[in-house]
């Protein structure tokens, strides 16, 4: 599993990754983390949790709902969220 895209904005440090598995992008800021994931196919629901090995949260058909509540979970709103190029096709 290595990090294919990363950004970063407003303090928040956002790395994207595949694994056999999943889809993920994970956000940090000021050691608060939040984690959003989908099947390596993307095609289902998002799920977002508190960190990468969490457990989850919440599942969202949308890319904007799981940003939403990861933006919450760190503590800022939805459009301080830097999203990698990479990540911005996640959801239904």
């Amino acid at each position: 599993m290595t990090d294919t895209a990363s950004a970063e904005a407003n303090g928040i440090t956002a790395r994207y990754r595949e694994t056999d598995e999943e889809r993920l992008l994970t956000f940090e800021r000021d050691g608060r983390t939040a984690a959003v994931a989908q099947n390596v196919e993307g095609y289902a629901m998002l799920k977002v949790r508190p960190t990468v090995d969490g457990d989850e949260l919440e599942r969202y058909y949308g890319f904007d709902m799981a940003l939403d509540h990861a933006a919450e979970l760190l503590g800022v709103s939805a459009p301080d969220l830097p999203v990698p190029d990479d990540a911005a096709d996640m959801g239904m």
